[in-house]
């Protein structure tokens, strides 16, 4: 793999909560270390009525997310699986621990990130594994070396989709597959939506992209939809889990609360659907 060029300044303040809870040892570490220790993204649940809105019941449905998308991506022991926008190296503990002989790398533009899954993931049953910092519009891969590529809830942060999906496009095997989980509006929402926009909470966000609009550009990257599945009402305890963190964040201000109660509000009125796409090449 190719060494990364010089990363872009990082600014992503909810990471920056959760890893001041984790690493400082702050009043809620436990709650934060049950819920986000191994996974940074929303829950799946098969029968959202059975959520307990408790932080253990959330990562294992944090857990059964990752499952969902890796399963979009069509894996099998001795693939080579590249997930950008890592996080902690959840998805790809996932992988080690199910799967063997496989070559799984892990790239984010945070080095705090990279360090913890380095620290949390050791590699198993004859897998090689490495977490690096890098881009996605510049993945650190060969061309046609790459099975899988994952982004688990990453991709309305990268700088730019369709170099993204032209890069995957080059590091995919013929047959290889992109899967990927994101929030998208109806497409008749795309001329009222703000441009690409910087959340006080979650950082730079761009949620400009429907499903047609996926379409073309997987068409115009050479890859085709495989797997189009609107999940969107299995992630929604996640707003009502979130809500019991606000004791843990209410001196980072007001805006933590704010929107995450607004991202709840348009979840539940379908302006946002969560959904798993899968690409192959």
């Amino acid at each position: 793999m190719a060494a990364p060029g010089p990363q872009p300044p990082l600014r992503m303040p909810y990471f920056d909560l959760l890893l001041l809870h984790l690493e400082t040892g702050k009043a809620g570490q436990e709650v934060i270390e049950r819920a986000f220790g191994r996974h940074v993204h929303w829950g799946y649940w098969p029968d959202p009525a059975a959520a307990t809105n408790d932080a253990t019941d959330y990562g294992k449905a944090a857990e059964r997310l990752a499952a969902e998308v890796i399963a979009a991506g069509r894996i099998s022991d001795g693939t080579t699986v590249l997930d950008v926008g890592c996080g902690f190296g959840g998805t790809l503990a996932i992988l080690n621990e199910q799967f063997k002989n496989m070559t799984l790398a892990g790239i984010n533009i945070d080095q705090r990130q990279i360090a913890r899954a380095r620290a949390k993931v050791t590699p198993r049953d004859g897998n090689r594994l490495s977490f690096l910092a890098g881009t996605a519009v510049q993945l650190p891969l060969a061309d046609a070396s790459c099975d899988t590529v994952l982004a688990v809830e990453a991709i309305f942060h990268f700088p730019d989709r369709a170099r993204f999906f032209r890069e995957v496009q080059r590091v995919l095997k013929p047959g290889g597959r992109l899967a990927i989980s994101d929030f998208l509006p109806p497409h008749g929402m795309l001329p009222w939506l703000w441009p690409k926009f910087r959340s006080p909470a979650y950082g730079v966000c761009d949620l400009r992209y429907s499903l047609p609009r996926y379409r073309r550009l997987a068409r115009d990257a050479g890859l085709r939809p495989v797997v189009e599945r609107d999940i969107n009402a299995n992630t929604l305890p996640t707003h009502d889990f979130v809500k019991t963190l606000y004791p843990f964040v209410v001196q980072y201000g007001w805006w933590v609360r704010f929107e995450t109660r607004i991202m709840g509000w348009i979840s539940r009125q379908r302006l946002l659907r969560y959904s798993i796409l899968a690409f192959e090449k």
